[in-house]
């Protein structure tokens, strides 16, 4: 992967509102690299130490939390994503709810300018 489609992915993930998610796959399709979910996780594992992207956002297409649940990225996950109002029933978030529906300016004329 590129320096170019990782800070691509990392600024596609930084328009991520608090308290609404994004699936990794649709991440991925808002930065215009198509199905490639696992890319994203790729660039957000080589996130820089004291990153502010908001990397606790990205979730797996079931609204779970990938990491494993154990683990204490998992368990700071799951802590910001419950402080900025995200609700888990049964381990998953409701994307119906909580999923990240850019707007319709975003849509038609893509993400602001940096």
């Amino acid at each position: 992967m590129t320096d170019e489609t990782r800070e691509l992915i990392w600024r596609t993930v930084a328009r991520i509102p608090p308290g609404q998610v994004a699936t990794y796959g649709q991440v991925a399709r808002e930065a215009g690299l198509g199905r490639r979910a696992r890319m994203v996780g790729r660039a957000l594992r080589s996130l820089p130490p004291g990153s502010d992207v908001p990397w606790h956002r990205v979730v797996n297409a079931r609204g779970e939390i990938s990491l494993p649940a154990s683990g204490d990225s998992g368990q700071e996950q799951r802590r910001r994503l419950q402080a900025e109002g995200i609700v888990f029933s049964d381990g998953r978030i409701d994307l119906d709810r909580f999923r990240w529906q850019p707007s319709l300016d975003e849509l038609l004329w893509g993400p602001p300018d940096p």
